[in-house]
């Protein structure tokens, strides 16, 4: 997989859930300038019959191998890489399946359900010689990059002031039945580790991509956080993060108590303004505007008709196999650990434990 001549990468997909309809359903759109054929090999479900009608509605092009296991996938010789959709509470469990089989390993996010296990995962790739990376696609999304310059390198906001970031969905758990993974603390329910993770990802690459604050080296900053607990899980969170350093706040909210409007985020600075907006959620940004005196504009992001943008990232995945790299620096594992560890702290400050913590 480290050749240079890599024309395929052969994915075999854990769990046939609604996440993974979506990263297949994009990675099978014909591109005309598509770097990689992405090829879906292998497909491991609950049931033969689940597989089948997933292969057959997303990826009817595709002829995987069906199979009513995961080891099944971990073990069949034409997958290269495995992608991870199972919910979180399993991605410690299978993705370690899939590195001791020697397989390259793309997981959702979050990558596990706390830091330790985070690091156990790193310390078995490595120790295997395989890829890893948490797929948190919204840091490929080619806004990002285009964001980030404007901030940091034109600096066309001035110095920042406040960063406000929110991911809400209308999914109460009033409406939820108690089995849900949203509501049921066995399956790692909560807002946070499921939307909230977005909005710490923002903060990340809106803030710790500050050259000043890189500069400086400070630890991770200083927060405070409240929760709104129902059944023993969040159903609401906010965080507050004081970038000292570069004098900017970040507040991240989530939850599930009501809808999220488009605008999801606004930076504000000396100068003025961006505001990012999606047609969905945080997760997936489509486009921003600035707002600054003599300079209003609004960039969107273009992608094909009918995708998502999961493309990106896992084009993203197919350059660092082709390249020989087993780690990517758009999304580094060092910084995974990081936000789920910053995760666990929240956790810690509000009383939310799940059975795989620690006692």
């Amino acid at each position: 997989m480290g050749s240079k001549e890599l024309l395929s990468l052969r994915w075999g997909i854990v769990g046939c859930g609604l996440i993974s309809s979506w990263f297949v359903a994009d990675l099978v759109l014909p591109r005309a300038a598509a770097p990689t054929n992405h090829v879906i090999k292998a497909l491991g479900s609950s049931s033969v019959l689940k597989g089948h009608n997933f292969a057959k509605t997303h990826c009817p092009s595709h002829h995987p191998s069906i199979y009513a296991s995961y080891e099944e996938v971990y073990n069949d010789p034409e997958v290269d890489i495995v992608y991870i959709g199972t919910p979180h509470v399993f991605h410690l469990e299978n993705a370690l399946g899939a590195i001791k089989a020697g397989k390259h390993v793309l997981v959702e996010k979050p990558m596990t359900m706390n830091a330790r296990d985070a690091e156990i995962l790193i310390a078995t790739a490595k120790e295997k010689g395989v890829f890893l990376m948490e797929a948190l696609w919204t840091r490929f999304n080619p806004l990002v990059a285009h964001l980030q310059r404007l901030l940091h390198q034109e600096r066309i906001l001035g110095p920042l002031h406040r960063v406000s970031i929110d991911f809400s969905l209308h999914m109460p758990f009033s409406s939820l039945p108690t089995t849900s993974r949203a509501v049921d603390p066995s399956l790692g329910a909560g807002a946070l580790l499921d939307i909230g993770i977005y909005t710490l990802t923002w903060a990340a690459l809106i803030l710790d991509s500050h050259p000043d604050h890189i500069a400086a080296g400070s630890p991770t900053p200083w927060m405070a956080s409240t929760m709104s607990l129902n059944n023993g899980v969040d159903e609401t969170t906010a965080i507050l993060l004081n970038y000292k350093d570069i004098g900017c706040q970040a507040i991240c909210t989530s939850t599930y108590g009501s809808p999220g409007k488009k605008e999801f985020c606004r930076i504000e600075g000396e100068k003025g303004e961006i505001v990012i907006g999606a047609t969905i959620a945080a997760s997936n940004p489509g486009w921003l505007e600035v707002k600054v005196s003599g300079r209003e504009e609004r960039i969107d992001v273009k992608r094909m008709e009918g995708a998502k943008g999961f493309y990106f990232e896992a084009d993203a995945v197919a350059e660092d196999l082709r390249a020989g790299r087993l780690e990517n620096d758009v999304c580094p594992l060092g910084e995974s650990v990081r936000i789920i560890g910053l995760m666990d702290m929240v956790r810690k400050i509000n009383g939310l434990r799940y059975p795989q913590d620690e006692d």
